[in-house]
């Protein structure tokens, strides 16, 4: 098991459509454990990891360095349901999100506004996955 994965984050790893050379964003990133396993196993890809917690991205940013320098890997204080991606910034191919209230129906007028901010920055199709399922489940995305 990779250093700092636990046993449940290594499976939602091992459960992500994952491939090399893609754009992954992972909501609610906390200490960027998930973010720095996705980002090994996508090689030349990048992981755009975010969460509204500056204490949080203040601990995944230490804890990344090496990763943030090869560019594979980024984060970025900011709450899904105010997510939008920067000028000129591409599109991503999934989305993946463990434990995030606006996702998981704990929130739902947050829910339906970061539903339609992931959607806007993902590729034609739309793919986020959220915990909750065996170990993961596909949430569907409107246009």
């Amino acid at each position: 098991m990779p250093a700092g994965l636990s046993a449940r984050l290594l499976a939602i790893a091992d459960a992500l459509p994952l491939r090399a050379g893609m754009r992954v964003l992972e909501i609610g990133c906390g200490p960027g454990s998930l973010a720095r396993e996705i980002a090994r196993r996508i090689g030349d890809g990048h992981v755009l990891a975010i969460d509204r917690s500056a204490k949080a991205i203040a601990q995944a940013r230490h804890l990344s360095q090496a990763e943030i320098a090869s560019g594979r890997l980024s984060f970025r204080q900011v709450a899904a349901e105010e997510f939008e991606l920067e000028p000129g910034e591409a599109r991503y191919d999934i989305a993946v999100a463990v434990r995030l209230g606006a996702l998981d129906g704990r929130h739902p007028e947050a829910g339906r506004r970061a539903r339609q901010r992931i959607a806007d920055a993902l590729a034609a199709h739309r793919r986020l996955f959220v915990d909750g399922g065996a170990p993961l489940r596909e949430v569907p995305l409107r246009d």
